[in-house]
């Protein structure tokens, strides 16, 4: 079932590297690794997360985000969802159409409701996905083409549903080993000519398939694991990133890219990094 919640709002995305205007983020307070549901936090499992110092670091980031003209929306925390401060995988918003996901894993649901209630009090329209599991760290957009990672979290049919509701794009259903949890984890669209890829997460027919429509910047198996592909474009070749994924840093300047370095270490012991943080509404 699609529910459509409708009013006129100002909602556009039509990439992942146009200049950021409005986001979504929820702070860390209740951050915790209650469930280990990827590589990263089975490392971290036992240390667990330090939500004083998550909570710093995301403030940091929200107030570079600020610095460079975005308006920051803020969902409230909830001690029932210690992962909700990855918002980016509750909702998606494509051209001027915005989707709440559908979670597939149970620590994750209830986040969605959250900002779809977040929503209807704005009277922002959205559509609620709700048949099939689709989250949005498999979205990636450029344009009228938009690859959906097929993975634990995402499945075939919410795809054919994504591209039956949106006739008009191009959606290119993208396979990769779902070890990695969310195709943001291992690619990534800088510009309209640049990626980030981790090549390792897929079959060589993927990879052949992407460079065939980007110039590709691999990233080391020691950096996609320290989130070197999540970086996230606010525009104007401007790139959030963590100092410690040097030479992510070094081959995006190489190509032109300014990076904006923030220590995100803390967080990133969960799985996710800035991209994963932030649900962009309004892209210019």
């Amino acid at each position: 079932m699609v529910k459509t919640v409708s009013n006129k709002s100002n909602v556009q995305c039509q990439s992942e590297y146009g200049i950021l205007k409005q986001v979504v983020l929820c702070e860390p307070k209740y951050m915790e690794i209650k469930e280990v549901i990827n590589d990263v936090q089975k490392k971290y499992e036992d240390d667990n997360i330090d939500q004083e110092l998550a909570v710093k670091q995301h403030r940091n980031f929200e107030q570079a985000l600020r610095n460079a003209g975005v308006e920051i929306i803020k969902l409230p925390p909830s001690k029932d969802h210690p992962e909700q401060v990855f918002t980016r995988d509750i909702g998606f918003t494509i051209g001027n159409h915005l989707f709440v996901s559908e979670m597939a894993n149970p620590i994750r649901q209830g986040e969605e409701e959250v900002l779809a209630q977040w929503l209807n009090n704005n009277k922002i329209a959205y559509k609620n996905l709700s048949l099939h599991s689709i989250e949005g760290g498999d979205v990636i957009v450029d344009g009228n083409r938009v690859f959906v990672g097929i993975s634990d979290r995402t499945c075939k049919k919410a795809i054919q549903n994504l591209q039956k509701e949106l006739p008009d794009y191009e959606i290119i259903p993208i396979p990769f080993n779902p070890k990695y949890l969310h195709l943001d984890c291992v690619f990534n669209i800088l510009s309209s000519e640049d990626a980030l890829i981790f090549p390792e997460a897929f079959e060589p027919k993927i990879v052949n398939l992407l460079s065939s429509m980007y110039h590709l910047i691999e990233v080391s198996e020691s950096e996609q694991f320290s989130m070197g592909t999540n970086v996230l474009s606010i525009g104007q070749n401007r790139v959030l990133s963590l100092p410690v994924n040097r030479d992510v840093n070094y081959q995006m300047k190489q190509h032109g890219y300014e990076v904006l370095e923030i220590d995100f270490s803390e967080i990133i012991k969960s799985g996710g990094s800035f991209r994963c943080c932030s649900m962009p509404i309004l892209r210019q």
